[in-house]
């Protein structure tokens, strides 16, 4: 093994050069993947390196010297305590003799950024953001999201390997990109291409799947799931298994075969506890539909960033709150918080840590009226018999399955009893006045 090598390695109080001045590294890792690591700067907390795990080629070291000459997104003006849309590089980092071994960027980390795969579970998001997380925060990261790719997109670059690992956010809702040395791209000044070589299997389209390169269709792609796992707290779009499958079915399989139960509900068996995609309002489920139905195929009938933040920019100036628990917030197309309806079903509160102290006789009396109202997906009946057996087990394992039906009805008890009382109020007020002109 070299010297590069064993640099790379990053050992206690390891230096490297960034842009020839001398800096300290931490000996342990803030975060590692199979390719490289990233590392703190002693004395200085506001920035990191990575270090690529084994020694860069030349291809790679030409590409970080490209992007430290552009400004992407750099015409746009940020507002006041709203970070960097992206961790660009900022210096390459070099060995004592000059050799290349990775770039510096800033430092986007807990407590005031968390990786967007973090709002997925109810733990993280009350750790991290408790007075925030509710759905219309989660309508909000989406919009951001889906504006940051609008503005790539125009600005000529393409994400690439688009995950809720390379995509951190904060307690406003702000979203930055990670891991932009992986961004495909063309420098406007050498004409030079350098494409995303990088993906992860369960945002990744069909078409990179199967080797093809990364575009801005399958931005759109990643976009959509990302998107969708947002607003229903985490569920997967092509999660389940096929009804006839003998052994595990992954994410990465079901996206190559294009069955997803938001676009073909009964094509695969889902987990219990799954939100029904009805939750969403109708126009971003048509969104939905479109990239999980024909656009696994058919990358151009994908929506666009833009579609998204249109329909997102609709719903959040009319999203509702719920006056029972706290955030609870939920679409404008639902009469009633369907977050309270499956709490008092399931036990499990996907926004607060429990229930209320104490009966909330508001919340209760809702939730009875929501009987059929219950928005978890029900597991279509396997066929083959190995399906069945493991079927059985986890029915065994989780207790009986609910009998809630999986559609929305909406509730129009009060608002009914509301609109008699005023009807009756209208025509006793038009007696009154013709009695007064007959006198």
């Amino acid at each position: 093994m070299g010297d590069g090598a064993r640099l790379v390695t990053a050992p206690t109080g390891q230096r490297v050069l960034l842009d020839g001045r001398r800096v300290t590294l931490g000996p342990q890792p803030l975060k590692g993947g199979g390719q490289a690591a990233v590392y703190p700067v002693a004395d200085h907390r506001q920035i990191v390196v990575k270090l690529y795990r084994e020694p860069p080629g030349a291809e790679q070291e030409r590409r970080l010297e490209r992007m430290l000459t552009l400004t992407p997104l750099g015409g746009r003006p940020i507002g006041p305590g709203q970070p960097p849309e992206l961790a660009w590089p900022t210096a390459v980092a070099r060995g004592a003799g000059g050799e290349f071994l990775g770039y510096a960027m800033r430092r986007f980390g807990e407590p005031g950024h968390v990786q967007l795969v973090g709002l997925f579970t109810r733990a993280q998001r009350l750790r991290l953001f408790p007075e925030r997380t509710d759905w219309r925060f989660m309508l909000g990261v989406g919009w951001n999201l889906a504006f940051m790719t609008a503005r790539m997109h125009y600005e000529g670059l393409v994400v690439g390997d688009f995950s809720s690992n390379n995509v951190v956010v904060d307690a406003n809702g702000f979203v930055t990109f990670l891991d932009c040395d992986s961004i495909a791209f063309t420098d406007p000044a050498t004409h030079e291409e350098f494409p995303c070589l990088m993906q992860t299997a369960d945002y990744a389209a069909p078409e990179r799947l199967a080797g093809g390169p990364a575009t801005r269709q399958s931005d759109d792609f990643a976009l959509a799931v990302l998107i969708y796992q947002l607003l229903t707290a985490g569920n997967h779009p092509f999660g389940g298994v096929p009804r006839d499958s003998e052994s595990e079915t992954t994410v990465k399989d079901n996206i190559a075969a294009s069955r997803s139960y938001v676009a073909a509900p009964g094509c695969v068996i889902v987990p219990r506890g799954v939100v029904d995609p009805t939750i969403l309002p109708p126009a971003l489920l048509a969104l939905a539909r479109r990239a999980f139905g024909p656009g696994v195929t058919h990358p151009a009938a994908r929506p666009q960033a833009q579609d998204w933040l249109r329909a997102l920019d609709e719903e959040r100036r009319l999203a509702r709150v719920c006056p029972d628990r706290p955030r609870h917030s939920h679409g404008s197309h639902l009469t009633t918080c369907p977050w309270c309806a499956r709490a008092a079903v399931t036990g499990h509160d996907v926004f607060n840590d429990t229930s209320p102290t104490g009966p909330n006789p508001s919340a209760a009396s809702a939730a009875s009226r929501q009987t059929k109202q219950m928005h978890l997906m029900q597991p279509v009946q396997p066929v083959h018999p190995t399906q069945q057996k493991r079927r059985q087990r986890r029915r065994e394992q989780a207790g009986p399955p609910s009998r809630q039906a999986p559609t929305w009805l909406p509730d129009t008890g009060r608002p009914l009893a509301l609109g008699l009382t005023i009807l009756v109020a209208v025509l006793v007020l038009v007696i009154v006045v013709n009695l007064a002109q007959g006198h």
